[in-house]
């Protein structure tokens, strides 16, 4: 049994405020303790850095590096060689776009987007599409976001060389195909790079089963600590990619001649002294999610959301952008109200919620509004809060919108 208030007690900022409604979790998640407590031991029992020393402390923290890698492996089923450190998704996606703009893709080439990508899975491949002159296209979506494969195939003429895609999009919550995506694309020879940040911590992810040729993820997202990411690759294409930065740690050898010798990869993307105690608390993390279980906690949160619309669909005031897809967050507008009106009017009711376009700026082409408020749950969160929330929409008006301000 999925036991929402057992689980709550792991999370300090539930048990420090334990009167807030937080339904924010699409921009960031709260941390179980053992998270946190992986993270203290670190800075207080083996503090040091990594690939350096030869003194206890120092092995271990390259031991619970190392282990991180088998840790993440173990939730996306991968190999460790293709597991890569880097800053967060944002660092990820460039490193694939830089990468494969690099020796991949050249003038005339396209690039397959949607119209519901985050800002880290658009702004790269715009500036590099100036820089090289390969062209950027979109995929057809329905109104929900969602990717139709024929569609798709329609999309697919010879110059295609990459399709970049949110796995779950971020403002609609629109969980797309990737497996036939990948399975389609691979037929023509095309690379598939998937922006996993909002389903890597909410459904099971297999890297193998996707075949996918990159995955991206951020750890704040997943229950982990802030200032990680991690860029799954299939090893060969790793290889095959240059990193786009450079420095200690990664590279085998130097010479005074300019020549250099790059180590293998994961590493050579790992340059510099990394987020140590972050990688940590992301080992942590994808463990706390193991042992709870992915399906699990994806039924539950499938299981709330349907609460959740069951609650605000028929309010008269309410305009619903995402009714039918099963999972991500729930993204509305309350009529004749800006979204960050709504969005204090809730905060002075102390519940989170997100407000804005979501850094997905060009969505409007698709659900008319480039505004919304977002709310978005995850297991910690339970239907008492949601009854809480639809409470507070219920006493919404412009009137008492404007007050909050006054």
């Amino acid at each position: 049994m999925f036991d929402v208030n057992e689980i709550r007690k792991d999370f300090p900022m539930i048990t420090n405020h334990p009167d807030m409604v937080y339904f924010d979790n699409s921009a960031t998640t709260y941390k179980p303790k053992r998270v946190l407590d992986a993270m203290m031991e670190y800075y207080t029992s083996y503090n040091s850095n990594i690939e350096r020393g030869d003194y206890d402390t120092a092995v271990r923290a390259d031991k619970a590096y190392d282990h991180a890698r088998e840790a993440v492996a173990g939730l996306a089923n991968c190999e460790t060689k293709e597991v890569a450190f880097l800053a967060n998704v944002t660092a990820a996606l460039n490193q694939v776009a830089y990468g494969l703009a690099k020796d991949h893709l050249k003038e005339g080439d396209t690039v397959l987007l949607s119209e519901a990508e985050h800002a880290s899975n658009l702004l790269p491949w715009f500036y590099l599409s100036r820089q090289k002159g390969f062209r950027i296209r979109y995929i057809p979506l329905d109104k929900q976001a969602n990717v139709d494969l024929e569609a798709f195939k329609d999309c697919l003429d010879d110059t295609v060389r990459v399709v970049s895609l949110a796995y779950v999009t971020n403002v609609l919550g629109s969980v797309q195909p990737i497996k036939e995506i990948c399975r389609i694309a691979h037929e023509k020879n095309i690379l598939v790079c998937v922006d996993g940040a909002q389903a890597i911590g909410h459904r099971k992810v297999d890297f193998k089963d996707l075949d996918a040729d990159f995955f991206c993820f951020s750890s704040h997202k997943m229950c982990g600590p802030d200032g990680v990411g991690v860029l799954i690759g299939k090893y060969h294409l790793l290889q095959e990619m240059d990193p786009l930065l450079l420095g200690g740690g990664m590279n085998a050898r130097f010479y005074a001649d300019g020549t250099y010798i790059l180590k293998d990869a994961p590493v050579k993307f790992e340059a510099g002294t990394p987020n140590i105690e972050g990688v940590v608390g992301l080992s942590s993390a994808c463990e706390y999610l193991t042992d709870l279980g992915m399906d699990r906690i994806n039924a539950y949160e499938e299981e709330l959301r349907r609460y959740f619309i069951g609650k605000i669909k028929d309010m008269d005031q309410i305009v619903l952008y995402n009714p039918d897809n099963l999972s991500g967050p729930v993204t509305f507008n309350v009529k004749d109200i800006f979204a960050q009106d709504v969005a204090g009017y809730l905060a002075s009711k102390n519940i989170a919620v997100r407000s804005g376009n979501h850094c997905a700026k060009i969505l409007h082409e698709i659900i008319g509004t480039d505004q919304s408020v977002r709310a978005s749950l995850y297991f910690y969160n339970t239907k008492e809060e949601i009854d809480v929330f639809t409470e507070a929409l219920k006493g919404l008006s412009l009137e008492s919108a404007i007050d909050v301000f006054i």
